[in-house]
């Protein structure tokens, strides 16, 4: 297993995933819009002079097999960043196999590496699975509203 990050090579790819990310979620009733997006929005917002978020790839003998779409938050009170988990999709053929956890893990590399504060993220708490995931993890849920679980993880890299 091979965490990267992802190149302007990879627009299609990272759109290929977002599209698959919609329908898993459209499969458990958590989203019900038109995806908006486009190789062509990909490329000014992800890859243009300024970076609105990164993508990793997880890839299995030179397979793409899952991704992690993110960007770092300021705060002011605390004075460090942290990093917002906007997606993180494996393909269903290699969901438990490490996948998930594998990006997670380098993603808690970056966040020690930026003094990160936590990592945060949204899950909807009809997808069980990924729930059962991040408790695995050491995540914690910090606040519910409705269907949507707001998660705060601060592995132990974050101690110092």
């Amino acid at each position: 297993m091979h965490i990267r990050a992802a190149t302007q090579a990879d627009i299609h790819l990272i759109y290929q995933f977002i599209q698959q990310k919609a329908e898993f979620d459209r499969s458990v009733g958590a989203y019900q819009g038109i995806l908006q997006t486009s190789d062509a929005k990909i490329r000014t917002t992800i890859f243009g002079p300024t970076p609105f978020a990164y993508v990793l790839f997880c890839e299995q003998q030179n397979q793409p097999t899952g991704f992690a779409l993110y960007g770092f938050r300021y705060s002011s009170f605390a004075g460090q960043p942290s990093i917002w988990l906007d997606d993180l999709y494996v393909a269903e053929e290699y969901r438990s196999q490490g996948a998930g956890a594998a990006l997670m893990q380098y993603l808690a590399q970056i966040a020690a590496s930026h003094h990160c504060t936590h990592l945060a993220w949204t899950a909807d708490a009809r997808n069980q699975r990924g729930l059962q995931f991040y408790h695995r993890l050491g995540a914690e849920i910090i606040k519910r509203e409705g269907q949507r679980c707001y998660w705060k993880w601060q592995p132990n890299l974050f101690n110092r």
